[in-house]
């Protein structure tokens, strides 16, 4: 299973939000290219990064910082964060970003986005859906920086992508993110025996090394680490043990 270390960029800073709540936020650093050097030192490959100001305003206002990361780290940058248009899509594939994360645009424009999925390819292109479970446990999904409920459940957007050949899909019970309460695991289960062929990348909740080891042991390929790499609860070392004993 491969961990992809994640930094949240909100006015220029590497934050963490409680629970998706953009009033609740947790300053890690002013040196977010600095952050994203550390991670680069872990034996991992990928980082996931979110432009949270673009999440709210859907403009990119931390370029530069997503730039320089891309260009002094040498791991595969996956970008989210207020990308809604094929232009955005473009630019930043060609700026140096692997994956264009897509989030709000997945959910209210499905024909635009599957579009996106033939012109880039599908390897290019990371599906980011966020759920609130409802009382009864059904996975719905949120948008804008998870600020709008909408009336769809995460199993109503898949079915209709799965037609397009996906391959990523990057899913965030927005309950669990930042809270380090652990990782949703019977969710990201239930998704990979409905759609086995989907990449997934578990999202929220991750504590420690015990959490990831979980989702190992339950065939989770891939899962985001944000809080728990930047407060040390999972260490250096811990990375390279997981990784080598995968």
């Amino acid at each position: 299973m491969k961990i992809i270390p994640a930094i949240d960029l909100k006015g220029g800073k590497c934050v963490r939000l409680y629970k998706g709540d953009f009033d609740r936020t947790t300053e890690y650093s002013d040196n977010p290219v600095e952050v994203a050097r550390r991670f680069s030192d872990l034996d991992v490959e990928d980082l996931h990064i979110v432009d949270l100001d673009g999440a709210r305003s859907g403009e990119q206002l931390n370029r530069s910082i997503v730039r320089a990361i891309a260009l002094e780290t040498g791991l595969n940058i996956q970008l989210g964060g207020g990308i809604r248009n094929r232009f955005a899509v473009d630019n930043w594939l060609k700026d140096g970003v692997s994956r264009c994360v897509i989030g709000s645009m997945a959910v209210t424009d499905t024909a635009e986005v599957s579009e996106w999925l033939l012109e880039f390819g599908a390897d290019r292109i990371v599906l980011a859906l966020d759920v609130k479970l409802s009382p009864d446990g059904t996975p719905m999904l949120t948008t804008h920086g998870w600020t709008q409920r909408t009336a769809l459940t995460l199993w109503q957007c898949l079915d209709t992508y799965g037609q397009n050949g996906i391959v990523h899909v990057l899913c965030t019970d927005v309950s669990r993110d930042g809270a380090m309460t652990g990782p949703n695991t019977d969710l990201y289960v239930e998704i990979l025996e409905r759609y086995p062929d989907v990449q997934l990348q578990a999202s929220g909740g991750v504590r420690n090394i015990n959490d990831l080891l979980q989702l190992r042991a339950r065939g989770i390929p891939s899962a985001i680490s944000g809080r728990a790499l930047l407060d040390g609860a999972i260490t250096e070392r811990e990375v390279a043990t997981f990784r080598q004993s995968a």
